[in-house]
């Protein structure tokens, strides 16, 4: 079927797909019966977002995902929405939005390449093994195409992955880098042999973080898969609210997501809750990818000096290097990550911008974005809590 015309179709909704259709080009190495590497871009999760009713109607996401066929078989998909904010990206374009309208245009809609409220590094450009080169430039002209036939003033294609970055870049999409904090397991095996990698000042003041927040007057749970049980999601929507409702104002996701999540992803998650007199006080919810522990949502209902560090980032440590993981990505921002082991990591994204004096515009800011990026990479890296030389007996 080489060489035969690519059609691209556009989809309202992941129901209009069936989800082994999807997962075939999301996920293929589930064939084997193990985890996804990215849990985000499964047909399960993204139907979540949308039967639940946290992306769709109302929400400023609406579902514009689009199909790759050649011959009539599926060689590729791509989750895509039309946005009519940037709130919940995590990749700000908030000054480029505010610069095209003092300049008279109209920024949203834009469409959006992403997984919804979710900072984590994937594939977006979803194609079936063999098919990447000739999906993905399909997927990525149909996006164009599609942003030029509307009159949209932008597509933005999020935490795509570095080798996304440069097919994108050259088909002349403009490259954009950005930064995470990530954990690195460097064959541990146990956390005691991370603690040993650090210099010992960092190594002490870590100690004794840990010993300070599990002395919070409770006990420490990691439950996933037939650990969790509806009620662990009763009190972990009232942490969600809570750090919600201070973060965005409201919260991005409806409480019917965690019961979908429930119902279809239990045993995608980890969540560690600690709890107090037999109650639920506080907690962390992480996803789990076949080689990484993604961190999400934390919240609580009592305060603890520490407690979030541990719920967040030792517990998430620990579970990597029991079950033998490459990494943690503990989500956006945050350089209180660095002391507890987490490095800076390059994050990538791809945009396209209609106006041609605009997009040069922002060309030339991306390129100096990029030199101050990698420079801070740099030093941050080398301002880590990592000794210098060998690692003590």
């Amino acid at each position: 079927m080489d060489g035969m015309p690519v059609e691209v179709t556009v989809l309202n909704g992941a129901g209009d797909i069936a989800a082994a259709v999807w997962d075939a080009c999301a996920c293929p190495e589930t064939a084997d019966g193990g985890r996804p590497f990215d849990p985000f871009t499964t047909h399960r999760f993204l139907a979540a977002l949308e039967s639940s009713g946290s992306v769709g109607r109302g929400t400023g996401w609406q579902p514009r995902h689009l199909v790759a066929r050649e011959g009539g078989r599926v060689i590729a998909v791509m989750p895509l929405y039309a946005k009519s904010h940037s709130q919940g990206e995590y990749i700000f374009d908030h000054g480029w939005a505010d610069a095209w309208e003092r300049a008279g245009g109209r920024y949203y809609p834009k469409l959006q390449g992403a997984v919804p409220f979710t900072p984590a590094t994937g594939r977006r450009f979803l194609t079936r093994p063999g098919w990447e080169e000739r999906g993905r430039a399909a997927l990525i002209a149909a996006a164009v195409q599609a942003t030029d036939r509307a009159g949209l003033s932008s597509l933005h294609v999020t935490f795509c992955t570095a080798e996304e970055a440069a097919a994108g870049a050259a088909m002349g999409l403009l490259h954009r880098v950005t930064q995470q904090f990530h954990w690195v397991n460097r064959g541990y095996r146990c956390y005691d042999d991370f603690l040993g990698s650090l210099a010992s000042r960092k190594r002490k003041a870590l100690r004794r973080e840990r010993a300070a927040a599990q002395g919070f007057g409770g006990r420490i749970r990691a439950l996933t898969g037939a650990e969790i049980r509806p009620a662990h999601w009763d009190a972990f929507w009232a942490f969600y609210q809570d750090t919600g409702s201070r973060k965005w104002g409201r919260p991005y996701l409806t409480r019917d997501f965690f019961d979908r999540v429930h119902a279809t992803m239990r045993d995608d998650v980890l969540l560690v809750l600690a709890e107090r007199d037999g109650r639920p006080v506080a907690g962390a919810l992480n996803f789990l990818g076949r080689d990484c522990v993604f961190g999400r949502y934390w919240g609580c209902i009592e305060d603890h000096p520490f407690l979030h560090f541990e719920l967040c980032y030792h517990q998430a440590i620990d579970w990597a290097i029991a079950q033998g993981l490459a990494r943690v990505e503990a989500g956006a921002q945050g350089e209180h990550k660095l002391a507890r082991g987490y490095l800076p990591a390059a994050t990538h994204s791809l945009h396209y911008i209609a106006d041609p004096g605009f997009r040069a515009a922002v060309a030339r800011y991306l390129e100096a974005e990029r030199r101050a990026t990698g420079e801070e990479i740099e030093v941050l890296t080398a301002f880590g809590p990592f000794r210098r030389g060998p690692a003590p007996e």
